[in-house]
């Protein structure tokens, strides 16, 4: 007598929602930002000014965003209290709950100190704006460069927690394979800087600066960021198809049979390569010639940025269609409300409203190092925007 035995397995919601990818997103651009940042403001490096001036903007828009798309994601955000009253020093989220409020904190302190001594310059300025400089500039007493140094450092420390946790909570999961592996933490750092350098090119363009130096800068990140991306990428799909057992090999096997899943590869290592092909080439192209291709150079940044997003995307929302209990894959269809379309569009436009009103209401481009109203007065001569500026400045 034959008999057969069926198994059901229910299929559970996804725990992450867009969310998700809007935090995880908006937070790699803060601290990758902010690194791109300090050369200028905490280590002194002149020739990295007009990029510093950017990134701190770009860091500091994404850095109060970035925490609205955390709670929207927690389902109840207004439980948000939980981690302080049930902390959990074995938890990755608990730990990130008391990381983040210092680092938020951080970089609006250092933005702040950065753009005093500009908002002390602008403090007889007419209406809102300078009404604004007058109560943000707190006195005219120089602002120390000692303070800017440390504050800075602090909050790159607190970045780098940032940076750990954020990795670690996904990779730390057992019950997905295609998070638990220890490529998974550089890897958002990796494109994490891809996408903050796309920021800043994207910025310098729509910003009006249009700065050579701060696009050829940018450049030489992301080439370095794409090459530690890549062998990241190599290391990582070696280490499953050598590998027979461990989290790597399961992860590869659970997707080994989809079509979609190799059509996502392979669209993430064409951008990838392209991305990197293109970066080189303006990077080697004579002197004469790059002003005009250094022009188009916020289309990669664009490109940059897709790479960062989508690799957010597909981690944390296309990794949960992978069914755990049964074989295949389960759809995810992006509902058009608060949890989809329409907290993605909201998330980018909450960064972009922040952009504004800082772009309105603070003179950022007049940034300095530290020091008083007159080292940041709106009559002072930029600083040289030559390529000779990299190899004298």
């Amino acid at each position: 007598m034959n008999s057969a035995i069926e198994l059901l397995a229910p299929r559970y919601d996804i725990a992450w929602y867009p969310w998700a990818v809007q935090y995880f997103f908006m937070i790699a651009l803060s601290y990758a930002t902010l690194w791109l940042a300090a050369p200028a403001l905490v280590f002194g490096r002149q020739r990295w000014l007009p990029t510093a001036r950017l990134a701190l903007l770009a860091c500091l828009t994404t850095t109060l965003v970035a925490p609205v798309a955390l709670l929207a994601d927690l389902h109840q955000p207004l439980r948000f209290w939980h981690f302080y009253a049930y902390a959990n020093s074995h938890s990755w989220m608990s730990v990130g709950s008391l990381v983040l409020p210092l680092y938020v904190v951080g970089v609006m302190v250092l933005a702040w100190l950065a753009w005093r001594p500009a908002l002390q310059a602008h403090r007889q300025a007419s209406g809102l704006p300078g009404l604004v400089a007058r109560w943000l500039s707190f006195g005219s007493a120089p602002t120390p460069r000692a303070l800017v140094v440390l504050v800075g450092l602090g909050t790159l420390a607190l970045s780098t927690g940032i940076m750990l946790y954020t990795g670690a909570e996904v990779a730390i999961v057992k019950a997905r394979p295609l998070w638990h592996t220890v490529w998974l933490p550089p890897m958002f750092a990796a494109t994490g800087f891809i996408a903050a350098t796309g920021l800043v090119l994207v910025l310098n363009r729509v910003a009006g600066e249009r700065s050579s130096v701060v696009t050829r800068q940018m450049l030489k990140v992301m080439l370095g960021a794409c090459l530690v991306a890549g062998l990241v990428a190599g290391s990582w799909f070696l280490d499953g198809i050598n590998a027979n057992v461990g989290s790597v090999a399961a992860a590869m096997a659970s997707v080994r049979d989809s079509a979609e899943w190799r059509s996502t590869a392979l669209w993430g290592g064409l951008t990838g390569l392209v991305l990197f092909g293109a970066v080189l080439y303006l990077l080697t192209r004579p002197v004469s010639r790059r002003p005009a291709l250094y022009a188009w150079a916020w289309v990669l940044g664009l490109v940059a940025l897709h790479v960062g997003w989508m690799f957010r995307w597909v981690v944390l929302m296309d990794v949960q269609t992978v069914a755990r209990h049964s074989a295949g894959f389960h759809h995810y269809g992006i509902p058009a409300g608060s949890s989809g379309i329409l907290g993605i569009v909201g998330t980018f436009g909450l960064w972009l409203a922040a952009l504004l009103l800082v772009d309105l209401l603070v003179p950022w481009r007049h940034a300095t190092q530290g020091g008083s109203a007159a080292d940041a007065s709106p009559a002072d001569p930029d600083h040289p925007d030559v390529e000779g500026a990299l190899r004298h400045g």
